[in-house]
């Protein structure tokens, strides 16, 4: 396994399996180095930019980030004949909520721009699929939780913005409080409600659908919303055995 990161916001300690590659999409030079080198069945790709408020002020950022940057990742892998491709895509394709739960024939209306670099990518793999055969699986993450629990990986935000290590913070006094924002929701106090999925769930989830690319039980441009994920799974990748 290749990684390949230009630790804009990771870390190398954070890389405990495989080679570590110091490197960014922008650089096709790099990527026509690596494709030659190593013989990849598949990637998957989830360098991106993804901050919603940093989008609204600075959309050109996300653009060339998470649409043009991808582009030459994928052209790289039509080059070499890598068929297989996992896309780290977002909910915030749906935008507004039209009923819920949502479900992956809901409406994808982004009302942010990295809502619609998310999108924008997943339409160009549905033409990657019809005009040069690329094989993909878009995967919508809602809102991922949780840490590795052999306590190896873990959530590294400064500054923090996630609202699970905020609410943990404050109860254990490092923060002397949170703010919740919103108080005009149909529910009980009237505060939001939203969906968690473990990040245990995600990582299983993309080897699931890997698995069902490389061994051919999934074929086309096809996109899964994870959310609470575990029975999904049984119903999506039923299927799908160990590469």
């Amino acid at each position: 396994m290749v990684v390949l990161d230009n630790l804009s916001t990771g870390s190398c300690e954070l890389a405990h399996y495989g080679e570590l590659v110091i490197g960014d999409l922008s650089n096709t030079q790099l990527l026509e180095q690596l494709f030659k080198e190593y013989a990849f069945a598949g990637v998957m790709h989830f360098a991106a930019s993804s901050l919603v408020g940093e989008s609204v002020q600075n959309p050109a950022k996300y653009y060339r980030n998470n649409v043009a940057h991808t582009l030459n990742l994928l052209e790289v892998m039509v080059n070499h004949g890598v068929k297989h491709f996992i896309f780290s895509s977002t909910a915030a394709t749906f935008g507004e909520p039209e009923y819920v739960p949502i479900d992956e024939a809901h409406p994808q209306q982004p009302i942010n721009p990295y809502g619609a670099s998310k999108l924008m990518v997943e339409r160009i793999l549905q033409d990657y699929h019809h005009a040069y055969g690329l094989n993909s699986i878009c995967l919508r993450y809602f809102n991922a939780c949780g840490a590795d629990p052999e306590g190896e990986l873990g959530e590294c935000h400064d500054p923090e913005t996630h609202l699970i290590p905020l609410i943990l913070q404050a109860a254990s006094g490092r923060r002397e409080s949170i703010t919740v924002f919103g108080r005009d929701y149909a529910t009980d106090d009237g505060t939001c409600i939203r969906d968690y999925i473990h990040i245990e769930d995600l990582c299983s989830a993309h080897l699931l659908a890997m698995c069902s690319l490389i061994n051919g039980v999934k074929r086309g441009a096809l996109a899964y919303n994870l959310g609470f994920v575990r029975k999904a799974l049984s119903a999506n990748f039923t299927y799908a055995k160990a590469a």
